[in-house]
């Protein structure tokens, strides 16, 4: 029985996988393929969770696609590992898979049981983290046999919707109505160019109050923010979104300016 767990901080994220195979099952209302042994192991994963008092994981059939591809990898190369020669790190290949993260992480191994992969797992102190990080939402997994033993990737993710740049201001827009701020989309193109730059203000509009960040929550705004906000000087705002630089390795951050009147 062998296992390894990958945990990595870069930007706060963590590599976790599984595969998937044959039967026909419905989770979280989505019909999908999946294996007894991966099945198996998905429920156990969220027994151990919600017998902990932590929210059961969604399954996430993108990260099921990243994770059978692995999966299928350490079967030929007939040991484990989290990468192998030519082949992706574990963020991008999520990522090409369609998944999108804020945290990503994932555990492997080789036994002959499901029941014996996952007791092994809740062993060992990294593959326990991940099973029971409370700030994980979703996983993927895939179970592949050979020579009567079972390949078993799991990843991990704590996801995050991809939104398209209109939805990313209307949700900022709605925030600024709650605080007593009026949006003017008239001067949104003023914001989008503003986000895209470093430092500086696009167009002639002459806003009193200039704010970039980045982030992949947008349930509230930033303190700074708020803080101005609460002054009572500002009556229009103008929000902008533009594109996130590590879009492409799956880590889903929103860039934002708004521009305060």
């Amino acid at each position: 029985m062998r296992t390894i767990a990958s945990r990595k901080p870069c930007n706060r994220n963590r590599v976790a996988r599984c595969l998937t195979l044959l039967l026909t099952m419905s989770v979280t209302g989505i019909a999908m393929a999946i294996s007894s042994a991966e099945r198996s192991l998905f429920a156990a994963t969220n027994q151990a969770r919600t017998g902990q008092g932590l929210t059961a994981l969604k399954w996430d059939e993108t990260l099921a696609q990243a994770a059978q591809a692995h999966a299928e990898l350490m079967v030929q190369n007939a040991q484990l590992s989290h990468q192998y020669p030519g082949e992706p790190d574990l963020a991008p290949r999520a990522a090409q898979a369609g998944a999108h993260f804020q945290t990503i992480a994932e555990n492997i191994a080789m036994g002959p049981s499901p029941e014996v992969i996952q007791k092994e797992w809740m062993k060992s102190p990294q593959h326990r983290a991940n099973i029971l990080d409370p700030n994980l939402t979703a996983i993927g997994i895939a179970v592949v046999e050979r020579g009567g033993y079972l390949y078993a990737v799991a990843d991990f993710e704590n996801s995050v919707d991809s939104l398209t740049p209109d939805q990313v201001e209307r949700t900022i827009e709605k925030l600024l109505l709650v605080q007593g701020v009026q949006p003017t989309p008239g001067l949104r193109q003023d914001a989008r160019q503003t986000c895209e730059m470093s430092h500086g203000i696009a167009g002639g509009s002459k806003p009193r109050f200039v704010m970039r960040w980045q982030s992949s929550d947008l349930s509230g705004l930033p303190n700074p923010l708020v803080e101005r906000l609460r002054s009572g000087e500002y009556q229009t705002a103008a929000v902008g979104a533009c594109d996130s630089a590590n879009a492409e390795q799956g880590f889903t951050t929103y860039r934002l300016a708004v521009l305060l009147y």
